[in-house]
C-alpha cells in the first residue's frame, strides 16, 4: 500500500523528526530532533499565562494603540522657542550623569578588591560585601533618589546621590568579575617582597584591568545619562522635572522639543563614548 503526504504534513514531521542523511558511504544517520518547535511551544504557553495574570489585554492595545500616534503627532513638529528653556535642566542633567558616574566608579574600585576571591581570602567579609553590592544592584534607581531626596531634599544633590549608589553597584560588580581572571604572578610578587595587599593590588592588578575599568565606566556613563533624565520625577533634579510638567499640561509640543535635545545629547555622549571604548581596546 503507497502512502501519499501532502507538503504540510512532510514539513510539520520534519520539524520534529528529521529527515535521515545519506552520507557518501551509504551510511545512514538520523539528525537529532530540534527542540526549537518545543521551546516556541513553551514561550507561547508562557505568554498566554502571562498575560492572563498581569492582565495584559491585546484587544485593549488594539483599540487604543491609536492614541499613542496622536500623541506622537502633537510633539512634531517641536516648539523650538522653547529650546532656551530646555538647555539649563539639560546641562544639570549632564552635570549628575557625570559627576554620579565619577564618584561611584571612584568608590567601586576598593569595593571590587573586597568582592573578588583571588584577592579578598576572608570568606565572611567576601560574602558580607557581596550581599551588599547585591542588595545596591536591586534598587531601582528611581527609589534611590526618592530615599535620597527625603534624606538630602529636592534638588539635583540627591539625584547626583542615586546616580552614584547605582553606578557603584554595576561598575563593582563589572570590575571584581574582570579583577578574578586577571594573571596573579605579578600580585604574588610584589606581596613576596613585602608590599602589603593594597600596594600589590595597585601596582600589579590595576594596570591589567585599567583597560577594562575604564570602559566600564564610560558604559555606566551612557546608561546614567539616561536614568538622570526620569529622576526630576522624584524631584532629584533635571531635565525630568520639566519633562513631568509639560506632559502633565499636555503641551506636547514642549514635550517633543525636550525628548529631541535629550536624544541628540544621548547620542552624542554614546558615540563618543563608544569611540572612546573602542581606542581602548
Amino acid at each position: 500500500m503507497i502512502m501519499h503526504y501532502n507538503k504540510k504534513e512532510v514539513k510539520i514531521k520534519n520539524i520534529f523528526k528529521p529527515e535521515k542523511i545519506i552520507l557518501n558511504n551509504g551510511k545512514e544517520v538520523q539528525p537529532k530532533a530540534s527542540v526549537a518547535p518545543f521551546v516556541i511551544i513553551g514561550l507561547f504557553l508562557s505568554l498566554i499565562v502571562a498575560g492572563d495574570v498581569t492582565g495584559f489585554n491585546f484587544e485593549t492595545i488594539i483599540k487604543r494603540g491609536n492614541e499613542f500616534f496622536v500623541i506622537l503627532k502633537d510633539m512634531f513638529p517641536p516648539n523650538f522657542d522653547y529650546m532656551k528653556t530646555v538647555i539649563p535642566p539639560l546641562i544639570e542633567t549632564i552635570k549628575i550623569s557625570v559627576l554620579g558616574s565619577l564618584i561611584g566608579s571612584f568608590i567601586a574600585i576598593p569595593f571590587a578588591m573586597l568582592c573578588s576571591v583571588n584577592i579578598n581570602k576572608s570568606k565572611i567579609i567576601l560574602n558580607l560585601v557581596r550581599v551588599v553590592m547585591s542588595i545596591t544592584r536591586t534598587l531601582p534607581t528611581l527609589i534611590i533618589a526618592l530615599i535620597s531626596t527625603y534624606i538630602f531634599g529636592l534638588g539635583t544633590f540627591a539625584g547626583t546621590v542615586a546616580i552614584s549608589i547605582f553606578t557603584f553597584g554595576i561598575v563593582t560588580k563589572m570590575l571584581y568579575e574582570k579583577v578574578e581572571t586577571v594573571d596573579m604572578g605579578p600580585f604574588e610578587a610584589m606581596e613576596a617582597v613585602g608590599a602589603t595587599r593594597v600596594k600589590a593590588f595597585v601596582g600589579a592588578i590595576m594596570p591589567q584591568i585599567m583597560p577594562s575599568y575604564l570602559s566600564i565606566c564610560l558604559y555606566s556613563l551612557e546608561i546614567n545619562v539616561r536614568a538622570a533624565a526620569i529622576l526630576g520625577y522624584v524631584g532629584a533634579g533635571g531635565i525630568g522635572l520639566i519633562l513631568n510638567e509639560k506632559i502633565g499640561w499636555r503641551e506636547y509640543d514642549r514635550v517633543g522639543m525636550i525628548l529631541v535635545m535629550l536624544f541628540i545629547t544621548v547620542l552624542i555622549i554614546e558615540n563618543g563614548s563608544k569611540y572612546i571604548r573602542e581606542r581602548l581596546g
